[in-house]
């Protein structure tokens, strides 16, 4: 069986061959607890530290800033819950976001409302997916704690004008918190505006199972995991060291390819476009047309099933998505394309391909704007 063509990276990337030689001392003979106090162990916490110091440059942070986490979604989650915690005391109980936002941000939002008292706006989004920081500043309130957006939106790609939510934030001298799992490698973080910043390893080609969120020391968190401290108190817990290498390794060389994989991967993309609404004139592209991450392109495709399509591009070696892979196994149409308008019948027939940094050969765009073609075209024989 031929290796198929693999276009969901937005849902996870493979481990990059330079990531797994940096963590692998910390997997064997550098494997002490970083909080033990004997050699071993501080030469496991000097790694931690490093690595903490590492991703703190990439994203134009201080090295105390930084809170290695489990993943993505604990990041948003502390940010989320973790801020807005802690300003219950001082009568925050008010927080702005999207309707388009992860599932970690809404869910963390629904959570603080149905056991804290707390109260959420939904800025909403244009048919591009887009949200206006005028909207943002409308929906401000005297009790706002927090500002939860994402930088770069996981199913339709989608960027936002974060630098606009920043300074209504700072206008307003209130915590803005920016979902950047998707964006990271791809776009500049280091100027954002933001007072926290979550990540995942597992998009950027370090393992799963870690992450982190750069929350300003300024801004009060409230720890969601209690125990021995670790984390400057702000996540307890054995850190995971090997991880945190990973992942400072993987940030590192996405930030050091960036510019170049960004304007190769989206010229590539940019051509598979043009093919798959040049053959398929009854197809829509979702998101912004302009203002979106390099690889990423999802599609409506009137009148059939977008789990239909999947199975026919999977018999042509080429394995995509529906979206969101933190929806997996749901019937329910994308709440993002809801948002941007799409009807129910027409949201289920979504189907998204995200290339990685790697991009496609050179006559990749074309070959795969056909093969979706077939595949659409088979599904509506």
């Amino acid at each position: 069986m031929s290796v198929p063509l693999y276009l969901d990276h937005a849902a996870t990337s493979p481990i990059r061959p330079e990531v797994l030689e940096a963590m692998a001392p910390f997997l064997t003979r550098t494997f002490g607890n970083p909080s033990s106090h004997h050699t071993v162990g501080e030469a496991a916490s000097a790694a931690l530290e490093d690595a903490r110091a590492r991703v703190a440059r990439v994203l134009g942070m201080r090295t105390g800033d930084v809170v290695f986490t489990a993943g993505g979604t604990e990041a948003n989650n502390l940010a989320v819950k973790g801020i807005a915690l802690a300003a219950l005391p001082r009568g925050g109980r008010h927080v702005v976001t999207t309707p388009i936002e992860h599932e970690s941000i809404l869910e963390s939002v629904g959570y603080l409302e149905r056991f804290h008292g707390v109260t959420s706006t939904q800025v909403p989004v244009d048919d591009a997916g887009r949200v206006d920081p005028a909207a943002v500043a409308a929906a401000i309130r005297d009790d706002t704690a927090l500002i939860a957006v994402g930088h770069a939106n996981n199913e339709i790609g989608t960027i936002q004008d974060v630098a606009g939510f920043a300074a209504v934030a700072s206008a307003h001298g209130i915590p803005l918190h920016v979902d950047a799992v998707q964006s990271a490698g791809w776009l500049a973080l280091s100027d954002l505006g933001a007072d926290a910043i979550a990540l995942a390893g597992h998009k950027l080609g370090a393992p799963k199972g870690i992450g982190a969120l750069a929350v300003r020391g300024r801004v009060p968190l409230e720890p969601l995991l209690h125990g021995g401290g670790q984390e400057r108190g702000r996540r307890s817990g054995t850190e995971n060291v090997a991880g945190a290498v990973g992942l400072a390794a993987a940030l590192e060389q996405a930030e050091g390819e960036r510019a170049e994989a960004a304007a190769r991967v989206g010229a590539q993309c940019a051509r598979f476009i043009a093919g798959v609404l040049a053959a398929l004139p009854s197809a829509r592209l979702t998101g912004d047309p302009v203002h979106r991450l390099p690889g990423t392109a999802s599609f409506a495709f009137a009148d059939v099933s977008g789990e239909a399509v999947l199975l026919e591009l999977e018999r042509r070696g080429v394995v995509s998505s529906s979206g969101s892979a933190c929806a997996a196994g749901s019937d329910e149409p994308s709440h993002v394309l809801l948002a941007c308008g799409l009807a129910p019948v027409t949201a289920q027939t979504a189907v998204r391909f995200t290339l990685g940094r790697a991009g496609l050969p050179d006559d990749g765009p074309e070959r795969l704007a056909a093969l979706v073609a077939d595949a659409v075209a088979a599904v509506r024989s």
